[in-house]
């Protein structure tokens, strides 16, 4: 039999132990994950053992299954965490018996939130933060560490920050209405608790790319470049082209109205007495490859554009930045990784994506509901490329 985690967890309930009989608390589960991802004690993370009670006694019949393995991981993608916690789930043994381990690590951009709550673990109970544990969270970011969206962009200041965008539309959709109606946070408080600064009243890269009142003045490739020909390649004549050097809120606005300009429909009779109209793209595909080329692209150390070119019979979205972390060119549409991952998870709380690693997924089915060919990608080490054919 493998090793019995006694050895090396314990038996009793700590900062960094916690324990559920089942599975099927999903609400608890949720609330311990983000509390070890926030790790306020500092141990580096925290262990959570499905099957056991919280006398620390290891149940009989446990449902260790693949199944269950598979929805407790699940989690990880559902979305209610941000950022996304990196965590492993597996079956153990703890005290002779099997049961489910989920090891999570702790974060380098705390804090972490399920639902707008931070969550904590001081002790061996499970609690929301205060705001001097959020301050201490926001203190502790690991910059050195951390991915380019999350760190401090020198040479910056807070009024560099649209606020009214950020009062409006940001800070609601992070945080739940209670929280805010609590404590009163500080307007530096806030701003710092989802990352849009640090500590300092830095901003980060992330809070510059979606509410900074120049980003592109900071980070030179944060823009979309938009093309459209008169033709099938770029030798053609040009009927449109214009950039889009706004914050990211901003420029997916006029980025949607843009392509709905362009956009045509034709009229595709479904019976004898039945008409539907039907574009030449189906517009889910086309805003989900660019919000895709949004969040994936590398603004580190590339000055090159999101770049959308609009031809006759296709359109292509190019953006630099070739696969990050685990994804390679022969696994992307099944293995998810991200670049970005502050802002991929503000663009989730946003909602601008329904759920991480279902990007592709929804670009194929959406236009496969519209009759389009499925779309093309074209992946090398510095560029990403989605190709979506008109329909016929």
């Amino acid at each position: 039999m493998s090793d019995d985690l006694v050895a090396t967890l314990g038996t009793e309930e700590t900062p960094g132990l916690e324990f559920k009989e089942s599975a099927k608390d999903t609400k608890a589960i949720r609330q311990a994950i983000c509390a070890f991802a926030n790790d306020l004690p500092n141990l580096g993370g925290g262990d959570l053992l499905v099957g056991v009670t919280d006398k620390g006694i290891a149940l009989d019949d446990v449902d260790t299954s693949d199944r269950t393995q598979l929805a407790l991981s699940d989690i990880r993608d559902s979305g209610k965490i941000i950022d996304r916690p990196s965590m492993v789930v597996s079956k153990a043994v703890f005290r002779g018996k099997h049961v489910i381990h989920i090891h999570v690590e702790a974060s380098s951009t705390p804090p972490v939130r399920l639902d707008g709550v931070v969550w904590v673990r001081p002790g061996p109970t499970t609690r929301r933060a205060t705001r001097d544990d959020e301050r201490v969270l926001s203190e502790r970011r690991r910059y050195r560490d951390s991915p380019f969206d999350s760190r401090p962009a020198f040479d910056t200041s807070i009024e560099d920050i649209d606020m009214l965008r950020f009062r409006s539309d940001v800070l609601p959709a992070f945080v739940s209405p209670e929280v805010l109606e609590e404590n009163g946070r500080p307007v530096e408080m806030q701003l710092a608790s989802i990352r849009i600064t640090d500590a300092e009243r830095t901003p980060t890269n992330m809070g510059l790319l979606l509410v900074g009142l120049n980003p592109s003045g900071f980070i030179p490739g944060a823009y979309l470049q938009f093309i459209r020909y008169s033709g099938l390649d770029v030798d053609a004549p040009v009927i449109d082209a214009q950039e889009l050097r706004g914050n990211i809120l901003d420029s997916v606005d006029r980025l949607q109205s843009m392509l709905l300009g362009h956009l045509h429909t034709s009229i595709q009779a479904t019976s004898a007495f039945a008409e539907k109209d039907r574009p030449e793209y189906p517009i889910e595909a086309l805003r989900e490859a660019c919000l895709n080329a949004v969040i994936h692209r590398n603004y580190e150390s590339s000055n090159a554009p999101i770049r959308i070119a609009w031809f006759d019979d296709r359109i292509e979205i190019t953006n630099p930045g070739g696969p990050y972390g685990s994804v390679r060119a022969d696994n992307f549409d099944r293995i998810n990784d991200y670049r970005n991952p502050s802002l991929a998870g503000a663009m989730k709380e946003l909602g601008f994506v329904n759920r991480f690693g279902r990007g592709i997924g929804r670009i194929q089915a959406a236009l496969k509901r519209n009759g389009n060919p499925l779309a093309e990608f074209l992946v090398d080490e510095s560029s990403w490329m989605v190709s979506i054919r008109r329909a016929s």
